[in-house]
């Protein structure tokens, strides 16, 4: 999940910072870059490679821990790309949350990198690294000392190490994957694909699970399409057992997997929004194209930001609420009760509950200042995440006027000086608006209920596209077709 950042001027008082990774370089794991180009198929398996070891690693368990219920981070797991008790325990979290703070302090201009200089782009690149990897320790070691793995006591410092290192491994593993794909080697980023499969994944077994589950009115099925059949060839009271399989509360129901299609229809027709610039070549005479600006001009990454904001935020608070709840402070923070038979974690009161989605429209009614918070704070970070995101990334209406200008492309009717005025018409405007729609698309999908949370579909449907966009564009340029 590569992150960029704009070209600036380095002052030696912020380049001895970047120097403070430099003895790291030679440690740090990294994929070299391709010394010839890579095939369309070489690329697609070298993806499903990357894929298949990620799905692997979601399915072997940690050793040294302790058999448990209780699981405190149940909502971040889908989004996070994790999975409770195997190597892939902590996601997708470090990475992301080192990248967010990196372009957050390059984009403040707290750390200034010359994208023009490939030894600020390695250190930048190192140091990011380094930190998703202390992360990933520092991460490991609070979910030891804060009892997820069983008493600490019980536990002993033997297993309690043995447990960090696995996390750090599994960290550097998906580091590794998301740099294979990131350079070359493979198709789109590590980490957006991983995400997208959790969440499909967790679609399809929420609507075809096998599962069975007793909840007191008889055994019912987890899958809601297989629960809907089940209850009307058993149930003698059809209309019943209909509103049973459309509207039950404690499992996946028929109406979740409806709102979970109708978000993925929109957000699908809102993809297709964009303005086409009409541009056209100083060098060659009558080459002329389009540059597109969509609506969603900074994809999933706003979202993406507001998780892992959202993820870390919930995080701290819970494991300080285990430790200290007794304290007037930390409950302002958040307070947490474990509900359901898998002992999952909910806010119930502090900052971390008027920041959670509430369960459905009947959950606003009841507590309108719980949705209208959460709705403001969505809706407000998602906006100045995908705006800020331009400027930190390099995709800002100056970076793309450069970019032109680089190519000795032009807009035809407008003169090179106007050049930047007109693009800013548009480019922030989108960024801000596309920041927007997403925000509500997702509070939306919450609101209905959709399975995945609407940030898990917001997210699953724009790779989803980036992936075809990219399948066209590889296989036009191999074969002089479109894949789609």
């Amino acid at each position: 999940f590569s992150f960029g950042s704009g070209r600036s001027s380095t002052p030696p008082r912020m380049v001895r910072f970047l120097q403070l990774t430099k003895p790291f370089l030679s440690i740090l794991p990294e994929v070299a870059q391709p010394t010839q180009k890579i095939q369309f198929r070489e690329k697609l398996l070298w993806t499903v490679i990357t894929l298949f070891l990620f799905l692997v690693c979601c399915q072997i368990p940690l050793y040294g821990i302790k058999a448990t219920d209780v699981d405190p981070f149940y909502w971040m797991r889908v989004v996070m790309a994790s999975n409770r008790g195997t190597l892939m325990e902590l996601g997708i979290s470090p990475i992301v949350t080192s990248s967010l703070v990196m372009q957050l302090l390059a984009g403040s201009k707290i750390i200034q990198v010359d994208q023009s200089s490939k030894e600020d782009r390695n250190l930048f690149n190192g140091a990011q690294k380094l930190f998703g990897m202390l992360i990933t320790v520092g991460q490991g070691t609070a979910y030891v000392l804060s009892g997820m793995y069983g008493d600490p006591r019980e536990l002993g410092i033997t297993n309690g190490f043995l447990i960090i290192l696995q996390l750090m491994f599994a960290g550097i593993i998906v580091i590794i994957l998301d740099e294979l794909l990131q350079k070359g080697y493979g198709l789109g980023s590590g980490i957006s694909l991983f995400i997208a499969t959790n969440i499909c994944e967790n679609i399809v077994w929420k609507s075809l699970s096998p599962t069975t589950v007793n909840s007191g009115r008889g055994v019912e099925f987890e899958g809601a399409i297989i629960a809907l059949f089940h209850l009307l060839i058993t149930r003698t009271d059809k209309v019943r057992a209909l509103r049973e399989a459309f509207y039950r509360s404690n499992l996946p129901n028929v109406t979740n997997l409806l709102a979970t299609v109708a978000v993925f229809l929109v957000v699908v027709f809102f993809q297709g929004f964009r303005v086409e610039l009409p541009v056209r070549s100083q060098q060659v005479h009558g080459q002329q194209g389009t540059y597109p600006i969509k609506l969603f001009y900074t994809s999933n990454i706003p979202i993406i930001l507001q998780t892992a904001m959202v993820s870390n935020l919930y995080f701290m608070s819970q494991v300080v609420y285990r430790r200290y709840g007794e304290y007037p402070f930390v409950s302002l923070f958040g307070q947490w009760e474990s509900m359901g038979a898998q002992g999952q974690s909910v806010p119930v009161g502090g900052l971390a509950y008027y920041l959670s989605p509430p369960t459905s429209l009947w959950s606003v009614v009841q507590d309108p200042i719980h949705g209208f918070i959460y709705i403001a704070f969505v809706l407000t970070t998602c906006a100045v995440f995908s705006k800020t995101w331009i400027e930190v990334s390099g995709t800002s209406a100056k970076d793309v006027a450069k970019e032109l200008r680089e190519k000795k492309m032009y807009l035809p009717g407008h003169r090179d000086t106007s050049l930047l005025h007109h693009l800013n018409r548009y480019i922030p405007t989108a960024a801000a608006l596309g920041g927007l729609c997403i925000g509500v698309l997702s509070v939306t999908a919450d609101f209905m209920g959709a399975i995945g949370s609407g940030t898990g579909i917001l997210l699953a449907v724009s790779t989803i596209n980036q992936y075809i966009e990219i399948f066209n564009k590889e296989t036009r340029k191999e074969f002089g077709a479109d894949w789609f």
